[in-house]
């Protein structure tokens, strides 16, 4: 994710991700380019509209710009929504982390310091593993061994922060039976650990759950539509100007677009993406500060 300052103006406007835009954006406006010189030539060179009474009008194009501006509104709030809400679950994956610490700090007693590593560590595997299930998949390098069992039970798991939350229901478990936890611990420690489920659960219904294809289909269409025929709308109003005229409108109506396709999945590595990294370290930081303090 990029860390901005959103009050300075100009290195908003000339930020790299501007350029991005424009390279992705290149081949689409080259070949706008090319159709809107073409029709411009042949319309004004070769069928003379002075002498034909051919007669472009913008009518057309102001009456559906309305209805893609309504439809793009849509889009990009659509998107957005998903990338606040993939926020808003990491928010409360800190949050659940930090309770189910601060729990386990005031249940277990401050010499046990085995069972407050073996917890620093499963936490910290839960949420670097939740981090990487959301992208490409987990790798064990990434994470570090909590006992023998580990590398066995997560290794071969195909859903591996389900099995690093399961590891941690059995370790409290065995805790309640050896009578170092009692009822009610193990019950407020149950609910943060549910927790812990619920939102990677949530997180992958936005990442395997993408935009209805109809919509992303007819959306696609319906600009492809609207650009490809802005020449013949301009071309006798604006003469040779047609050009940078649908230029400027095929770049804003693509820049929409893209940028709702590229935060409509939040969970990766692109610059639009959520910090997942820095939430993670984050997380790392604050349980070790509370069931190892000093």
């Amino acid at each position: 994710m990029v860390h901005y300052n959103p009050k300075t103006w100009l290195s908003l406007i000339f930020h790299s991700y501007s350029r991005f835009v424009m390279r992705t954006l290149m081949p689409a406006l080259f070949f706008m380019g090319v159709l809107s010189f073409a029709i411009c030539y042949l319309v004004l060179e070769v069928i003379h509209p002075e002498r034909e009474e051919f007669q472009s009008t913008t009518a057309l194009h102001s009456l559906l710009g309305i209805v893609l501006g309504l439809f793009l509104v849509f889009r990009i709030n659509s998107a957005y929504d998903r990338w606040w809400e993939g926020r808003k679950l990491w928010g409360a994956l800190v949050n659940s982390t930090r309770n189910f610490a601060l729990k386990l700090n005031a249940y277990l007693p401050q010499d046990d310091t085995q069972n407050r590593i073996w917890f620093l560590k499963a936490i910290n595997n839960f949420v670097f593993s939740c981090k990487e299930h959301l992208r490409s998949g987990v790798h064990m390098d990434t994470l570090e061994p909590v006992d023998e069992q580990f590398l066995e039970v997560v290794g071969k798991a195909i859903h591996k922060p389900n099995a690093i939350a399961g590891m941690m229901y059995a370790r409290v478990n065995q805790l309640y039976i050896e009578k170092k936890l009692t009822s009610d611990h193990f019950f407020v420690l149950d609910k943060e650990m549910k927790e812990f489920i619920d939102i990677i659960g949530a997180c992958e219904r936005i990442k395997t759950t993408p935009i209805p294809y109809s919509y992303a289909m007819y959306i696609k269409k319906f600009i492809f539509t609207y650009i490809i025929t802005l020449p013949l709308g301009f071309v006798t109003e604006l003469k040779y100007m047609t050009i940078p005229a649908v230029l400027i409108i095929a770049f804003i109506l693509l820049s929409v677009e893209l940028i709702a396709e590229d935060i409509e999945d939040p969970f990766g590595l692109d610059m639009n993406d959520l910090p997942t990294d820095d939430l993670a370290e984050k997380i790392k930081n604050n349980v070790h500060e509370i069931l190892l303090p000093g």
